[in-house]
């Protein structure tokens, strides 16, 4: 189990990793981002790649910024749907895998959750609460979906897929990716 963060007494400036308290102290990143673009553009070749992935998968995981699904599994442009969210969670993915089977071919479905996630740390309540102390809105109709079994998270989100009407009956394989070797272990 992860560790838990008492959401409601959260002082961003002694955690690890401190929020800033207003945009306007953060500095952007869009310039570095707009340069990046024209360098890539510049050697841009891919422009012609159809629409359909060309290896037919989805692959569902977590938005994690040390967790890069195309270089964990191998991927080029064109090659899957990567869907990202918070935790990998498929329940906030089906929207994205309906289209991506009935319009788009996919027939088989990867989920990457991973070790040290921050849906380890925290509870659904807690987080409701910061939310209502710190900006003064109710959040009640929102399931953030925080986990406290990792291996047990991946189970239950292969369940949801399997068990959802919309989505085909695929392929469906899940892995827990190690944030300190970069190595993928199945989860049966």
């Amino acid at each position: 189990m992860g560790r838990l963060l008492d959401l409601a007494a959260f002082d961003p400036q002694a955690n690890c990793c401190p929020v800033p308290p207003a945009m306007s102290f953060v500095r952007s990143v869009i310039p570095e981002f707009e340069v990046a673009n024209q360098k890539y553009a510049a050697q841009f070749n891919k422009g012609d790649l159809p629409l359909p992935p060309g290896r037919k998968v989805a692959v569902v995981a977590c938005m994690d910024a040390r967790l890069d699904p195309a270089k964990v599994l191998g991927l080029e442009e064109g090659d899957a749907h990567v869907i990202r969210n918070a935790g990998g969670r498929t329940i906030d993915a089906i929207r994205s895998l309906v289209i991506s089977q009935q319009l788009l071919g996919t027939r088989e479905i990867v989920i990457v959750h991973h070790t040290d996630c921050g849906m380890l740390t925290f509870s659904d309540v807690g987080l409701k609460d910061k939310i209502r102390d710190e900006l003064k809105e109710d959040a009640e109709h929102i399931a953030f979906l925080p986990f406290g079994d990792l291996r047990k998270s991946v189970q239950d989100d292969i369940a949801i897929v399997k068990k959802n009407p919309l989505l085909l009956d695929v392929p469906i394989t899940g892995y827990i990716y190690d944030v300190k070797t970069g190595k993928i272990e199945k989860v049966e």
